[in-house]
């Protein structure tokens, strides 16, 4: 049964239905949340994005069969008015005990000034081209689903996406230079 279908029926006297969108998504939506606010702030946010979810029901648009991309965007609202009223800036460096796939993938790289390179770059860059670029990134959604999730179009999403990626290339050649010529001496 497709997510749309659940909430449909979640809304014709059946609202233990939105349980089961509850079970497929919440492991991503706690993920996102956790890398962005960490993840003792992520249990207490997921709380309020499931009551939000649940709300807002009646709005979700049902010709979109994965509810992933409306989920995000509630996420993202949530994470607004938690950043409006608490800590703004995330310590992106600040150990984390939550199991991530992505510690595989940071665990991978070069070296640990090539991570806080990166750290750097993607804090650095404007917040509208940084949050398509972590959800295209880190929660695996097409450029499109991100459009749905930010509420811009599909093609703002992808020149953002190009943006972002193209600066972080630029910073991260620069880096992997300096650090050549550093080597070099």
């Amino acid at each position: 049964m497709t997510d749309s279908m659940l909430i449909a029926r979640s809304l014709c006297g059946t609202p233990e239905a939105f349980v089961e969108i509850v079970r497929r998504h919440e492991v991503a939506i706690h993920g996102y949340l956790s890398r962005r606010a960490g993840s003792q702030a992520a249990d207490d946010l997921l709380g309020e994005v499931w009551v939000r979810a649940f709300g807002a029901r009646h709005g979700y648009d049902t010709s979109y069969d994965d509810a992933r991309p409306w989920l995000y965007g509630i996420a993202r609202n949530v994470l607004r008015a938690h950043w409006r009223t608490g800590r703004r800036n995330i310590d992106l460096d600040a150990p984390d005990e939550t199991l991530d796939p992505w510690d595989e993938v940071i665990d991978r790289l070069d070296s640990a000034a090539s991570a806080r390179a990166l750290t750097l770059a993607v804090s650095n860059l404007p917040a509208v081209e940084r949050d398509v670029l972590l959800l295209v990134a880190w929660e695996q959604m097409t450029p499109a689903e991100a459009a749905i999730a930010l509420s811009i179009p599909p093609g703002t999403a992808r020149s953002r996406l190009h943006r972002a990626r193209e600066t972080l290339r630029n910073i991260l050649a620069e880096t992997n230079a300096n650090y050549a010529d550093e080597a070099e001496v």
